[in-house]
């Protein structure tokens, strides 16, 4: 193991399992990793003995390229660093369902790592250039025996995971576009106000219907006086007719 600096940082780099510690590497530099779920609430003073004690590697991605494809092995913790990435299923008929999209800073699907099926339940693509970390396994099992704050932090963030699929299973099962939307909309309501966080095309892959059925049943519930619309923002003009839709 090769000891030495780069860039005013001490590196510690194994050459058979290519794993390296480091403060600042690549471009990466403290706060990127801190900003993730998992380790964000690691206090200041403790941050960079954090860092230093991770063994991890860097990856990047081009726009459309593919980073995980269902079925491959989890062997180490994905969080992307920086871009943003989808996460979809392809049927049998091959038609593609977006079930999410995954903005930095955020881990990738870590639940998995400590599955005994531990494999990738989706692709994973680039929707921009994107920077990946990995952390090894052995390196997360060492965290979350000996830091009480990522162990916090990770529990934290598989457990906000099962709510979030939970709502998506509820969404996907939901017959109706009309139900998806008001589903959709309902969960981004405050004050009766909400924000479309998705264009049309990408709500419509979202939902797994076409762009044009999803744009006539926004027509529809703004004719039927249940939402109004103006680029992103609406606000609900009855809400009891909202509900009923799901």
């Amino acid at each position: 193991m090769a000891l030495y600096n780069r860039r005013n940082c001490i590196i510690c780099y194994n050459e058979k399992k290519k794993w390296y510690l480091c403060i600042k590497s690549n471009g990466m530099d403290i706060d990127d990793l801190i900003l993730c779920p998992i380790c964000k609430s690691i206090p200041v003073n403790e941050r960079e003995d954090f860092l230093r004690s991770l063994k991890y590697n860097t990856k990047s991605f081009k726009k459309g390229e593919l980073i995980a494809q269902q079925g491959d092995p989890v062997k180490s913790l994905y969080i992307l660093l920086k871009g943003s990435v989808k996460a979809e299923m392809t049927s049998e008929s091959g038609d593609v369902l977006n079930i999410e999209t995954i903005h930095a800073p955020n881990p990738l699907a870590p639940a998995f790592l400590f599955a005994e099926n531990n494999t990738f339940p989706l692709d994973v693509v680039a929707l921009e250039d994107v920077e990946i970390v990995r952390i090894s396994k052995e390196s997360v099992i060492e965290q979350l025996a000996n830091n009480e704050t990522f162990l916090h932090g990770f529990m934290t963030f598989n457990s906000n995971r099962v709510h979030f699929l939970s709502g998506r299973l509820k969404l996907l099962s939901t017959k109706t576009i009309k139900g998806k939307l008001a589903q959709y909309i309902l969960e981004r309501t405050d004050n009766m106000c909400f924000t479309m966080d998705m264009n049309q095309t990408t709500l419509a892959e979202y939902f797994g219907v076409t762009r044009p059925s999803l744009s006539r049943t926004i027509a529809e519930m703004k004719d039927e006086g249940i939402i109004t619309l103006k680029g992103k923002k609406g606000r609900i003009i009855n809400l009891v007719r909202l509900k009923k839709s799901v």
